[in-house]
């Protein structure tokens, strides 16, 4: 550390010109960083992370966005340069050589069109050397430091041909690639599995301890801030509430806001009917964790004598992977294989896994999205991959899926009423359009929205409410059973505790059966009965909740406990 840091922010405005007036994302913070400490800024979305990364980096919306006040002194050498006065041209002499950023969405920041070594080569060739074979060894060099399989073949893949944790490493190594001095990394780990989440915190560790680097970590989620960071910020409405040593923050939180944020993950070790949200606690400053756990602890429910809802057996969902000429599959991708279990009336499983172990497969099987090879699947008696199209259709009407991307699952064309009201109308549930309307709103406000939200878009949403318009959609044609495929894994944890809250009660008041599919196996243990584990398209162990995590019979099970951030982050 040093005894000046090398970043200071002070009473930095960050303002939002919009049709609907000023939006003061950020609204005069100051916060700083040493030299090689690592410093976690988490709050809500909205709460103005990002917004303060995206004006320290000078990657504002020029039309929209701009600082109003303050200052950005970043320590170069031993003066210090405020980035706010300085213009695009200067900039970009910092951007990338001092000041680097990973952001959130891989996929999205990368050229879909080049190769993924082409655009690490990019930064290279700008900071570093005018030589390109010296900048693919320097990339080739990169990706083998950040652990990536076959550096050669990455070099020369597209961003598509590679997964979510490869996308990310590729991104760490360009953002690395010129040594900056600080590197932010925004929400890098939000949508990975918790595995390849603490392999990227280690790996970040690891390169901030070889270069030398100061890192600011942003994150919504407190777990992951607690196994990186030295100093936490919090952010709640573009202001920093509170500040503080991460285990002082984390042991002695003050603010009701923090103690929130701490309250709302699910604990691992201990069921509750109901989880505390952050309002809970901004509506009573003296609320507690315990008190609200002693409230709400509840005893898990049997539900062996109760029918069968969904009963699969054997089965088995391959993909082509190698075609001859002609087109004949040479060799397959095993994604199921010979799966079977149950699920009964008013029951919630839990599946959780890795990315590529089958999960999101099976759920498109069981809903005929994707063609099964073998096996069969029951929903109350019927074989329903016997079903026709016609006989497929009023079969939607009982069973309904929620994805992961409520961005991709809406139609920014149509207004959300229109969305959650077509469904109603295709499936004649309703006389006509005005009573469909009624029955729209009813379910808006069933899932914490209001009426009036019906004529709008859903980019008027955040990504807490557009899951909800989702899940209105999905409650429209009164279904009996539900499959939840990651429908939480990237909302905030406060939206996550209450999106959870929503899915237990609507389940209890309308007796739905689900399937949660989850990598996180803290938020699978809070809502299900039983849990089942897949690994490689197997199922590789089923239980109820707590003998899975009390007492793990595999080791791939324990990786997946092991690998949960701050499963010991309790609220004090």
């Amino acid at each position: 550390m040093t005894d000046k840091p090398i970043l200071q922010i002070n009473g930095l405005k960050t303002f939002f010109h919009t049709d609907e007036g000023i939006v003061k994302a950020v609204n005069n913070i100051d916060l700083h960083i040493n030299a090689g400490e690592t410093l976690g800024v988490v709050g809500e979305s909205g709460s103005g992370k990002s917004v303060t990364s995206l004006s320290v980096m000078g990657l504002l919306p020029k039309k929209t966005a701009s600082i109003e006040a303050g200052e950005i002194l970043y320590k170069d050498g031993k003066t210090y340069v405020d980035l706010t006065k300085l213009d695009e041209k200067a900039y970009t002499s910092y951007r990338g050589k001092h000041i680097s950023m990973i952001f959130q969405e891989p996929m999205t920041s990368l050229n879909p069109s080049m190769r993924c070594g082409q655009q690490v080569d990019e930064a290279i060739l700008l900071h570093r050397t005018n030589n390109s074979k010296e900048a693919k060894e320097i990339s080739l060099q990169l990706f083998d430091r950040v652990k990536l399989p076959e550096p050669a073949r990455v070099y020369d893949a597209y961003p598509h041909e590679l997964s979510g944790g490869q996308i990310q490493r590729v991104m760490i190594a360009m953002a690395v690639s010129c040594r900056p001095s600080i590197l932010i990394a925004d929400e890098p780990t939000t949508a990975l599995d918790v595995t390849v989440q603490k392999e990227v915190i280690h790996l970040l560790k690891d390169i901030q301890e070889e270069f030398g680097m100061a890192i600011l970590f942003i994150s919504h989620d407190l777990g992951v801030i607690s196994e990186i960071a030295n100093r936490v910020v919090v952010m709640q409405q573009g202001k920093v509430v509170e500040t503080g040593d991460v285990n002082t923050i984390f042991k002695n939180a003050s603010h009701p806001y923090t103690r929130g944020l701490i309250a709302c993950r699910p604990p691992i070790d201990f069921k509750m009917s109901k989880l505390p949200t952050v309002d809970d606690f901004l509506n009573d400053k003296d609320l507690d964790f315990a008190s609200f756990s002693t409230k709400h602890k509840i005893v898990g429910q049997s539900y062996s004598d109760r029918e069968t809802v969904l009963k699969v057996e054997n089965l088995s969902t391959w993909y082509p992977k190698e075609r001859s000429f002609f087109g004949k599959p040479k060799s397959y991708v095993k994604a199921l294989n010979d799966v079977s279990f149950e699920v009964k009336k008013g029951e919630c499983l839990g599946l959780v896994g890795e990315s590529g172990s089958g999960k999101s497969t099976l759920s498109k099987t069981i809903m005929r999205l994707e063609q099964a090879r073998s096996g069969l699947v029951y929903y109350k008696g019927e074989n329903i991959l016997d079903y026709d199209k016609k006989t497929l259709r009023k079969l939607r009407k009982s069973l309904q899926i929620i994805f992961q991307d409520p961005y991709s699952s809406l139609n920014p064309r149509l207004t959300v009423g229109y969305a959650i009201a077509e469904p109603m109308l295709v499936h004649k549930l309703v006389g006509n359009k005005k009573e469909a309307k009624r029955k729209t709103q009813e379910l808006l406000e069933t899932v914490g929205l209001e009426a009036k939200h019906y004529d709008r878009y859903p980019h008027e949403f955040s990504g807490g409410q557009r899951q909800r318009v989702v899940i209105a959609r999905a409650l429209a044609l009164e279904p009996e059973f539900l499959i939840c495929d990651e429908c939480v894994s990237a909302l905030d944890v406060s939206v996550q505790a209450q999106i959870i809250n929503l899915l237990m009660e609507l389940r209890d008041k309308l007796n739905l059966s689900y399937i949660f599919i989850s990598h996180d196996l803290a938020v699978v243990q809070f809502i299900s009965d039983r849990i089942m584990v897949m690994k490689d398209g197997y199922i590789v162990e089923t239980g109820t909740s707590k003998s899975i995590i009390n007492s793990p019979q595999t080791e791939y099970t324990k990786k997946l406990l092991s690998s949960i951030p701050g499963k010991n982050l309790v609220l004090k």
